[in-house]
């Protein structure tokens, strides 16, 4: 039975995982006595007057415990007899109904659902015995709940006087997709010290707000509001020893403490999708702290400090890439955040909840403390970050241990390798006048990133844009890791490109049906030339910059064949092959693209050119819609350029596009809009595509090969496939 020292402990609070210590100090502050951490629970002692308190007024706890017995049972049958013997008629009364939950490790009781079979059976015999009548068992909001836990053959038998999780707080009709849950919130918020911010006039920002459920627990704080007052059920409620005069002073209590409002408010969340708002506003009303929240649909982009906020904290729990979706979106959205923390809230505070201890990498951000913490099943990083000048680092490295990690022998290769290409490429690039090229592809196969250097005019500056590979998922993580910071740590001693400079992104093979995202919003473009002309890119915001360098001497080929022509760009992208065609001498050209953010991005690199005019025209469209509805018209084409996706399912596009599969239907489609003499020029990035025979049948087909592979992409031949596609009987013109 309960020994005379755990006596004096009666009840159990258990906690999120990673929050024992605040609830220890939690429980202290509500007056419990003999406070002792346990686990992931704390034990305490005190009248049931305690017990009530801790759960009306506790912000961390799942569950309050009556602590009833405790007792060594070597199988199933003991535990029964241990159960059978003690007196349940002090618990439930005739009619009551009952719950049993059984958890932890028993050597001979391996079942949860046999461990809770036991116990019902025993509380069950044990009642028929004493009064002749049996509970009935309602595994829904029962009267009484009863849990046993097993530590080896030690048992431990109690009462759930919560009933269900107190992170339940009752407000929360409708929540996002992973929802955070409410104690978490709050023990995040209690270990970024937001109630001594708050007193000392601070306010609070989630600008990924979600739900609200940030917010709301810290508007919960700010009103004195005791988290559990809107709660209809508690495990005590239909017990027999409940006090509900005892019970009802302590809400009265706690009714009388949330009347004395805050001045001012004392929180803000903003998302950027309406629902989510919607959602908050509701959650907030229901925990009836509607009035201290302010509200508002935003991107993360938008973010800032109201006028007058020189400190605050900014507080958010970013999605988590597994559970939500693209890891790249994720990568993207975290780089975005860390943006905007630098930019704009020097002198703030951040709490923010991660999914993986490698995000926080993506911040550019170093945190002064990072505690872990578990949201449900998801083992989370808490960083805490005192925004400013020297909590800044560059994004996608290490924090600590840079020298290290570059003095590795690993390391020491890969520099070696870097090195020697940048002199050979270094040399060819200038002698040929190219100041954009790929340095390094996955040369080494254990470091496995693409490296491309990119010289940047007005200012002029030196970026490089690293992509890594994603590793196979044998490949050990941490060897991954530890590798990718030898990378970035070696590559600014070798480049001299400085760390803020460098871009980095994970490029991974996706499953079938996904797509990449846009990774941020940062709006950064740079102007970039090649072949004497300029284009617009972007380091951050993309997948991709906006200029495909293995593409630099097909587009060559596309202004020499474009004198006096009449040009289609089919799948356009940023429209770089249009630029070229109009700068060969092209008289008109037609650029389709689904996209209108690429659209835009075309209009830029004509006008950087001089090109945007009447001439230039461009088509928002599916082109396979588009090659539909212009097959009927009778205005051809000279020269066309069609590079589709491999893949593309987009939510704009009629079906999906595989190039495989639907090449042959595409350049058909595109040879009935081209002239006579008419030049097609098809490529293709699928690494295993092949191009159908039948179409040699009909028309005068040749792949092009080495003919398009630019020098700083030999290493990979097949990283694209290009065709020359011509009526048959079209003369070939001589280059």
């Amino acid at each position: 039975m309960i020994s005379p020292e755990a006596d004096a402990a009666r009840y159990l609070a258990s906690a999120p995982r990673g929050f024992a210590d605040l609830l220890a100090r939690e429980l202290t502050a509500l007056g419990a006595p003999a406070v002792r951490e346990r686990g992931a629970g704390v034990l305490f002692g005190g009248p049931l007057e305690m017990a009530y308190r801790a759960c009306l007024w506790s912000r961390l706890a799942n569950r309050v415990y009556l602590l009833l017995a405790e007792f060594e049972a070597d199988d199933a049958a003991g535990f029964y007899s241990a159960v059978r013997a003690l007196d349940w008629t002090q618990h439930l009364a005739p009619g009551a109904t009952l719950a049993c939950s059984f958890s932890g490790r028993h050597p001979r009781i391996t079942h949860t659902q046999f461990g809770a079979l036991k116990l019902k059976d025993g509380i069950v015999d044990a009642l028929r015995e004493a009064s002749g009548t049996r509970p009935d068992v309602s595994p829904k909001q029962p009267d009484v709940h009863v849990h046993a836990h097993s530590q080896g053959t030690r048992l431990t038998v109690a009462l759930d006087l919560s009933g269900e999780s107190l992170h339940r707080r009752g407000y929360r009709s409708a929540a996002g997709e992973a929802p955070l849950k409410e104690n978490v919130a709050a023990g995040i918020l209690l270990r970024a010290q937001w109630p001594q911010l708050h007193a000392a006039g601070a306010a609070l920002l989630d600008p990924l707000c979600g739900s609200g459920t940030f917010c709301i627990e810290a508007a919960l704080m700010a009103a004195d509001r005791a988290p559990a007052l809107g709660r209809e059920y508690f495990g005590f409620l239909g017990w027999r020893g409940h006090d509900s005069q005892l019970w009802q002073g302590l809400c009265a209590e706690a009714r009388m403490r949330a009347a004395a409002r805050p001045a001012r408010v004392v929180a803000r969340g903003q998302d950027h999708e309406a629902r989510a708002i919607a959602n908050a506003r509701a959650n907030a009303a229901s925990a009836g702290v509607a009035e201290w929240l302010e509200w508002r649909v935003a991107p993360l982009s938008a973010a800032e400090p109201e006028a007058g906020e020189a400190t605050g904290l900014l507080c958010t729990n970013p999605p988590y890439g597994v559970r939500l979706g693209d890891a790249e979106r994720t990568q993207g959205l975290l780089r975005e955040l860390g943006r905007v923390l630098r930019e704009r809230f020097a002198g703030w505070k951040a709490a923010l909840l991660l999914g993986a201890p490698e995000h926080g990498r993506e911040l550019g951000l170093r945190a002064a403390r990072s505690h872990v913490v578990w949201n449900g099943a998801i083992e989370c990083r808490l960083l805490r970050i005192e925004v400013g000048a020297d909590s800044e680092r560059v994004p996608g490295r290490l924090g600590r241990g840079t020298e290290a990690h570059a003095a590795s022998p690993g390391a020491q290769m890969f520099a070696n390798r870097l090195a020697k290409n940048q002199k050979r490429l270094g040399a060819w690039a200038a002698r040929e006048g190219i100041s954009c090229y790929r340095l390094y592809d996955a040369d080494m196969p254990e470091y496995a990133f693409a490296v491309d250097r990119y010289a940047t005019l007005a200012p002029e500056e030196t970026w490089l844009y690293v992509q890594e590979y994603a590793a196979p998922r044998e490949i050990d993580v941490e060897a991954v890791r530890r590798r990718r910071a030898e990378a970035l740590a070696v590559l600014p001693q070798v480049t001299g490109v400085p760390t803020q400079r460098i871009a980095l992104r994970t490029r991974r093979r996706l499953p079938r049906g996904e797509q990449y995202a846009r990774q941020a919003a940062s709006g950064a473009f740079h102007l970039v030339a090649e072949g004497g002309l300029r284009f617009w890119v972007n380091f951050t915001d993309y997948l991709d910059t906006g200029l495909f360098l293995d593409h630099r001497l097909t587009r060559a080929r596309l202004r020499a064949a474009a004198p006096g022509a009449s040009f289609l760009n089919l799948f356009a992208y940023t429209g770089t092959a249009t630029v070229y065609a109009h700068a060969g001498g092209a008289l008109r050209s037609v650029s389709v693209d689904l996209s209108r953010t690429y659209l835009d991005w075309t209009q830029r690199n004509l006008l950087a050119n001089g090109f945007a005019d009447a001439r230039a025209q461009r088509v928002q469209a599916d082109c396979r819609e588009w090659l539909a509805a212009a097959s009927a018209a009778p205005e051809r084409f000279d020269l066309i350029f069609l590079d589709p996706p491999t893949f593309s399912n987009s939510k704009r596009m009629r079906g999906v596009l595989d190039v495989q599969r639907d090449h042959v239907e595409l350049i058909e489609a595109c040879m009935t809009l081209l002239a006579p003499a008419g030049l097609l020029l098809f490529s293709s990035n699928a690494q295993r595509f092949r191009l159908d025979s039948a179409l040699a049948s009909r028309y005068a087909v040749r792949e092009l090969g080495p003919a398009v592979l630019p020098q700083d992409f030999a290493r990979h031949a097949r990283i694209h496939r290009c065709y020359e596609l011509r009526q048959p009987g079209a003369a070939t013109p001589r280059r």
